[in-house]
């Protein structure tokens, strides 16, 4: 459904004409209702690779083809109606009510200077009853707890109506009960409304918990992608990110989990 064939992408550095870092001849394949993760250290490409996903950047090399047609070309209003972004963090511009802070998940199916109308208003309602956020409606946005704001936000993706959502760091910055709740949320969206997602994180057992598919990346690079049980190895994780760390299949939760135990380097 959505793919990535051999991109690469460099950012250019203040002052120079060097190629900066970025993406190497990366592919990947994201189908119909799956669930994937992109985990990788600090500064290995994720959130450029959901960039180059969502088309809010164009590949220097390759292509990024949503059902078979690449993205180049494509209205940025078109993208939108197929493919929805929440970021790591969300700060609007003025003080808006959560209801209308999903209400504007509507603004690629508007005409220019069009208002939203009923439909809108059930859709956006909708949305928020999927998220557990109906009881937020006429609050203040940025009155919200961490964990509210990022359900709303993710409330306003579902509004838009789109086929594939891109998470970027969803559960940062969110404490052990926001954690599982957005977790839950993501599971359950996938599942019941069959939403393609990607998501890229820094935790793993987070990553182990939810998705189908793992793409780790390091420098750029794809370093591996397959299931959790088939990437989520010593070897692997080592290679990752320098550390030595404990894998289990942990019961009670249902899935790996990944103890960091030491530093290689």
């Amino acid at each position: 459904m959505l793919t990535a064939d051999g991109v690469s992408f460099s950012y250019a550095r203040p002052r120079t004409d060097d190629a900066g870092f970025g993406l190497r001849h990366v592919s990947v394949t994201v189908a119909r209702g799956s669930l994937t993760g992109l985990i990788g250290p600090n500064g290995c490409g994720k959130t450029t690779l959901l960039k180059l996903l969502s088309g809010v950047l164009r590949p220097e090399q390759g292509a990024v083809m949503l059902d078979g047609q690449p993205l180049t070309g494509r209205s940025r209003r078109e993208v939108a109606r197929r493919i929805a972004v929440v970021p790591q963090e969300t700060h609007p511009a003025f003080d808006y009510s959560a209801l209308e802070m999903v209400l504007m998940g509507r603004h690629p199916h508007l005409g220019a200077f069009q208002l939203e109308g009923p439909t809108d208003l059930g859709i956006a309602r909708d949305a928020m009853l999927a998220t557990g956020t109906a009881h937020l409606a006429e609050r203040s946005y940025m009155t919200l707890s961490g964990g509210e704001k990022q359900r709303v936000v993710i409330a306003s993706a579902l509004a838009q109506a789109a086929d594939v959502l891109l998470l970027d760091e969803p559960t940062a910055s969110l404490d052990l009960g926001y954690q599982l709740d957005v977790a839950s949320l993501l599971a359950r969206l996938n599942r019941e409304r069959g939403v393609t997602m990607v998501l890229a994180t820094h935790d793993l057992n987070l990553a182990a918990s939810l998705c189908d598919q793992l793409v780790l990346m390091r420098c750029g690079r794809v370093l591996a992608h397959g299931t959790p049980q088939d990437v989520l190895t010593p070897p692997l994780v080592q290679q990752l990110y320098d550390v030595d760390a404990d894998i289990t299949f942990h019961a009670q939760a249902g899935h790996l989990t990944v103890t960091p135990v030491r530093r290689t380097r």
